[in-house]
């Protein structure tokens, strides 16, 4: 039977706080209990808000925590051709296709369609793309990307779901409001996230096709995060179908809020790490916080 093998995968993009404490440190003790490996990612496909200076203060806050994880450390930046590789590769099997309208143009013809219902929208709340690039012909689609227009390529969420048929992961974690009764076995639905964003012109990537890849890749064996990427957890099942990915056990966790009952932003001081290490806590303080 393989080691285990978890990850945690923060992006740097701000200092780490709390929320990130609990994660880091579920994944950390997860992996010893299991007798299997910690590995580090740095997901930075971001370059404009991700910078050197809040990945230099990761190092710093997981090593004050305790926490120790394996080398090298794999930061996404360094590997847009593999990710280049596998979006021609959905590309050959016409699994992906890319879309020219704007946020703003987007915006503006799902209004039009809520003039007489209301538009759905996937889990995260943004409105599910409208689907007209998925009908344009192959040479419109070369000419327009030929004169350098930008555009987004969108997996073809209907082919891909016929490709890969029901899809289910194992789950040991909470749902996606906190509740226990998901752990076990719960079915995908890809479809209430219609024809999600792969990669754009500029970067040749996102965070559901590169998180796929990298666990794949890294062998991670076991996805411990946060309950508000649960249902993205259906993207990625349908992403490792069709590219033939291993699938890992999952575990959601619950989040840290604020007073207000919010999930916790890196912008917010009152609960970030370095800042409470300067006021004086030490790392037992902090799994006292979050309570683990």
């Amino acid at each position: 039977m393989p080691q285990p093998v978890f990850r945690f995968a923060p992006s740097p993009n701000g200092l780490l706080h709390l929320g990130h404490a609990l994660s880091a440190i579920l994944n950390f003790d997860m992996a010893r209990a299991a007798g299997g490996r910690l590995i580090l990612r740095i997901e930075d496909i971001d370059a404009t808000r991700c910078r050197p200076e809040y990945e230099a203060a990761i190092y710093e806050d997981l090593a004050w925590l305790g926490i120790e994880w394996e080398q090298p450390v794999r930061r996404q930046s360094e590997h847009l051709d593999e990710y280049r590789s596998v979006l021609a590769k959905l590309d050959a099997l016409r699994l992906s296709f890319p879309s020219f309208e704007s946020r703003t143009e987007i915006s503006r013809m799902v209004a039009d369609r809520q003039s007489h219902a209301r538009w759905p929208h996937d889990p995260d709340g943004a409105p599910l793309y409208p689907g007209w690039a998925r009908g344009m012909a192959t040479e419109e689609r070369e000419a327009r990307i030929a004169r350098g227009e930008p555009y987004a390529i969108r997996l073809d969420m209907i082919r891909a779901m016929e490709w890969a048929g029901p899809l289910r992961w194992s789950e040991s974690g909470a749902g996606p409001r906190g509740e226990s009764g998901e752990s076990g076995e719960v079915a995908a639905e890809p479809a209430a996230w219609g024809d999600v964003i792969l990669g754009r012109k500029e970067t040749p990537t996102s965070y559901h096709l590169s998180v796929a890849i990298d666990d794949a890749l890294q062998g991670v064996t076991h996805v411990v995060r946060g309950q508000d990427l649960f249902w993205s957890t259906s993207v990625h099942r349908v992403l490792q179908a069709v590219l033939d990915l291993p699938t890992p056990a999952y575990h959601h966790h619950r989040l840290i809020l604020d007073a207000d009952g919010r999930k916790l932003s890196k912008s917010m001081r009152a609960t970030g790490l370095r800042e409470l290490r300067a006021d004086g806590a030490t790392p037992g303080d902090i799994r006292a916080m979050i309570g683990v």
